[in-house]
């Protein structure tokens, strides 16, 4: 992988970008991804985001090797903090963390995505929190995608503060309404996977002792067990 060539995942979250937009990268890395969508011309303008220093000067390099210091800013700080009201943001994209630390992320400076229209973003796990935390905080999703790459499954969101849906069930919460929807091969795959997990789960938590925690986490499994196979339906005869 390189600025001008992105992994699958990648490619796929920039085909999220609109065109002309003004990207934030966040934990941006090598830069890979804002360099690129310059150089396709569907950006305008680029911030790329590091919090760690190794990754941050990587970053300036590959910006200063692809010859777009003038027009991609690489900062060194922590989450959307790397953001800046003179850049004009439109699109803040943050992928390959866990759905949990991108909502950190967001939740810890709101106030920086005051000018931004979406966000595009790539859970490596944990996608539900991201869509609660839209409904939460008035954003929308207005788009989904899910792709799987080197025996990996992705998930990808896209938050808009109009359009889409504003308002989801506890199915569209899990699963995803537009994945849903669309039931793909690799949808089925990743939701049967996770159905046998939870249901290993539950079997290893019988006889111990039930904390209130444990009772919690067992509700949590078989609701999410019942949610699934209500889309998917029971695959039991395979797991027994």
């Amino acid at each position: 992988m390189n600025a001008k060539q992105l992994s699958k995942r990648l490619t796929r979250v920039a085909d999220f970008v609109p065109q002309d937009a003004v990207v934030a990268d966040i934990g941006s890395d090598h830069a890979y991804l804002p360099c690129y969508l310059l150089h396709k011309g569907i950006a305008a303008r680029g911030v790329a985001g590091e919090v760690v220093k190794g990754p941050f000067e990587s970053a300036k390099r590959q910006v200063r090797e692809e010859g777009l210091s003038d027009r991609i800013a690489v900062r060194l700080a922590s989450g959307l903090k790397a953001i800046e009201a003179e850049d004009g943001v439109t699109v803040v994209t943050i992928a390959g963390m866990g759905g949990s630390l991108i909502r950190s992320i967001l939740e810890t400076d709101m106030d920086k995505l005051a000018g931004v229209e979406r966000l595009v973003l790539q859970p490596n796990v944990h996608a539900q929190t991201l869509r609660d935390w839209a409904l939460l905080n008035g954003w929308h999703v207005t788009a989904e995608d899910i792709l799987e790459e080197n025996n990996k499954i992705y998930e990808i969101l896209v938050f808009e503060r109009r359009g889409g849906k504003g308002e989801l069930t506890d199915a569209e919460r899990l699963l995803g309404p537009y994945l849903l929807a669309e039931c793909s091969p690799v949808f089925v795959s990743k939701w049967r996977h996770e159905i046998k997990q939870w249901k290993r789960i539950l079997a290893s938590l019988e006889g111990l002792p039930e904390t209130e925690e444990m009772l919690m986490k067992k509700q949590e499994f078989t609701r999410n067990i019942e949610l699934a196979e209500g889309v998917l339906g029971s695959e039991d005869s395979e797991w027994e």
